[in-house]
């Protein structure tokens, strides 16, 4: 996978355009998948700047999570059929998560797998979810239960886009970050947590550089997420149920971004619990998630619900639900089994 960021002299989309006029494109035919949003306010960018990309077939789907479905895949899995799409199209995903794990499985599964480029348009996007090769859509209300590994062709990281975003798009983001220096950069981690806390975030593009490096190398050290890559899911454990259960009735929807930041909140109080992290860690996290997020209050009642999400998550095994944790920031533990009182206490104590 090449991943292509702005460099002195030219932007990511430019580095883009370079790309795609090498003889390893010279013969493919571009679909351009966007949502309604990345339609409306970046694809005019894209294709001013990336010139094979002028007539590229244009594919739409909903925003959001309810494109990540089954049925939408097989539309346009129906689309690229009917626009005689070969095993030499290139499928780009212009957009945030939701974009890139959708059109990365349609890629995987048409004709047994196609070639397809990330341009994440989202903070989420660049620093996490357009990055690895994971694919997916949901299931029965379960995230990314339907899946495959298919890495992208390129990345390409534009910062540019980001000015499109609305500002709770790039609190997630941040959300996100914090996740990725605490296991990787903890110099740099605490450097973002000092920026939020005191209120004054001008996001340097070096961040978000070093945020693709990390996730960069323990991807390419276990690109099948049998080892050392289950460290990214610090905070998922929790996250992936926080965000489900916000979008039940009666319940405040949040964002993925900001449900793994919540859920990095719940899996620190372990992680000071079970492994003898600093408590001033906990706290210094629990103060920059807020700038961030509401941390929400759960009841008995809530935590019940939280819990039967989290007993379908895919890293557990052996009958226990499996958490990763942190012994120190750049320190993580993958795997540890914890008990189901544990991780009531965790969500109760938020």
């Amino acid at each position: 996978m090449k991943t292509l960021l702005p460099s002195p002299r030219l932007s990511a989309l430019a580095r883009l355009n370079r790309t795609l006029g090498s003889k390893a494109y010279a013969g493919a035919q571009f679909v351009i998948l966007v949502d309604e949003n990345t339609y409306a306010h970046c694809l005019v960018p894209l294709v001013s700047t990336v010139a094979r990309l002028q007539e590229a077939e244009l594919l739409e789907v909903p925003v959001g999570e309810e494109c990540k479905d089954l049925a939408i895949a097989q539309q346009l899995w129906e689309s690229l059929l009917e626009g005689d799409a070969d095993r030499d199209t290139v499928l780009v995903n212009l957009g945030g998560g939701c974009v890139s794990d959708l059109g990365g499985f349609v890629a995987a599964g048409y004709k047994r797998g196609i070639r397809h480029i990330n341009i994440p348009t989202t903070l989420v996007g660049m620093v996490d979810a357009a990055i690895g090769g994971k694919t997916a859509v949901n299931l029965a209300g379960s995230k990314n239960q339907v899946g495959f590994f298919h890495q992208p062709e390129a990345v390409c990281i534009e910062p540019a886009f980001l000015d499109t975003l609305p500002a709770d798009e790039m609190k997630s983001g941040l959300c996100e970050m914090l996740k990725t220096l605490l296991i990787g950069d903890p110099d740099q981690y605490t450097s973002l947590c000092n920026m939020l806390i005191d209120g004054n975030v001008d996001l340097p593009d070096s961040m978000i550089a070093s945020c693709v490096d990390i996730k960069n190398a323990i991807v390419k050290a276990d690109p099948y997420d049998q080892g050392v890559r289950r460290i990214l899911n610090l905070g998922h454990t929790f996250g992936h149920a926080i965000e489900a259960f916000s979008h039940t009735q009666g319940q405040r929807p949040l964002s993925h971004g900001k449900a793994v930041g919540i859920g990095l909140v719940a899996a620190l109080y372990l992680s000071v619990q079970k492994l003898g992290l600093d408590a001033s860690e906990l706290t210094r996290c629990r103060q920059a998630v807020s700038r961030l997020v509401d941390i929400p209050r759960y009841t008995l009642r809530d935590t019940e619900a939280l819990l039967g999400y989290m007993r379908q998550d895919k890293k557990n095994a052996g009958g226990d639900i499996r958490c990763v944790l942190l012994q120190a920031p750049g320190a993580p533990v993958v795997d540890l089994p914890v008990a189901e009182p544990e991780l009531r206490t965790a969500l109760l104590k938020l």
